[in-house]
């Protein structure tokens, strides 16, 4: 019996195929190593893990060296703020772009994020979409330039 591996273009640019999970997906990616290790120090990969559907507004790595050194190093040491912060970055179910509408987002932590554009550019508070539909097999990853803070 013959297998066929089906592969979406937006797997060849995080170096990885179709079927991982969450977090699997964006280690694979190699721009997320600062998000991976938060999760990590906040005890969320099996969450992640998890069947989900979760989407995921994914802060890159330059997102998280915006934040002053002292204050992140602070922020991956405090879990209960740390799981706070990114539990802020996720929205329960599978949410792709064409489905994402302006208004507020109710999101897993509790709170909501502002959801609206700017010009072509989707905005999530105060950060810019710059990546959209990364698919995982429990959700997808949209990708944001700016780590969001819940209020």
């Amino acid at each position: 019996m013959k297998r066929f591996l089906v592969v979406l273009p937006f797997a060849f640019a995080l170096g990885t195929a179709q079927a991982a999970d969450i977090v699997d997906t964006a280690k694979s990616a190699g721009s997320f190593n600062t998000l991976v290790a938060a999760v990590q120090a906040a005890g969320l990969v099996d969450t992640l893990k998890g069947p989900g559907p979760f989407t995921v507004f994914a802060p890159t790595d330059a997102a998280f060296a915006k934040i002053p050194k002292a204050k992140l190093d602070a922020l991956l040491k405090d879990k209960e703020a740390l799981t706070k912060v990114l539990t802020y970055h996720v929205v329960p179910g599978t949410v792709k772009a064409a489905d994402v509408k302006p208004g507020m987002v109710k999101t897993v932590e509790g709170n909501s994020f502002k959801v609206s554009m700017k010009g072509k550019q989707v905005m999530v508070d105060k950060a810019t979409v710059t990546k959209t539909d990364i698919m995982a097999d429990n959700g997808v990853i949209h990708v944001i330039d700016t780590v969001i803070m819940p209020k």
